[in-house]
């Protein structure tokens, strides 16, 4: 009797586990995460990509705005539409040089490296100029 209890001990020491480790894998990846629109499960194959769906980042669409607003009037306006909403929302301060370049990028590619050199000015420690400079 004691011989037959340690076998049982020692298979259920082997195979316990194991069986836990799986039923706790199979557990998580099953589990939405997030919530998503439809009926999507995230699993641990699932890539790690974002669906194209889904929403832009608010600075994301602060810079493609102040780039339309660049084309349609002048840098000088997107720049202190620029001032504007990093007073208005200081969240976006930390993006605030990724913006400038990409508003120094599009006036050298409207108005051409001299022209949108005139219209630096020290926003976001001179980022627009850096961003003229860069599309040179």
């Amino acid at each position: 009797m004691n011989q037959a209890a340690r076998r049982i001990g020692r298979t259920l020491a082997l195979v316990l586990p194991v069986v836990l480790v799986l039923s706790g894998t199979l557990a998580v990846t099953a589990v939405p995460w997030a919530p998503q629109s439809g009926t999507q499960v995230l699993t641990a194959s699932a890539e790690r990509t974002a669906p194209r769906d889904s929403p832009r980042a608010p600075h994301e669409v602060v810079r493609d705005r102040l780039v339309a607003e660049l084309q349609q009037k002048d840098p000088g306006t997107a720049l202190t539409g620029l001032q504007k909403e990093i007073a208005r929302r200081p969240s976006l301060a930390r993006h605030c040089t990724s913006i400038a370049r990409a508003l120094g990028r599009a006036a050298v590619e409207k108005y051409g490296p001299a022209r949108a050199h005139a219209y630096s000015r020290p926003v976001c420690d001179t980022s627009f100029a850096a961003g003229v400079a860069d599309a040179r």
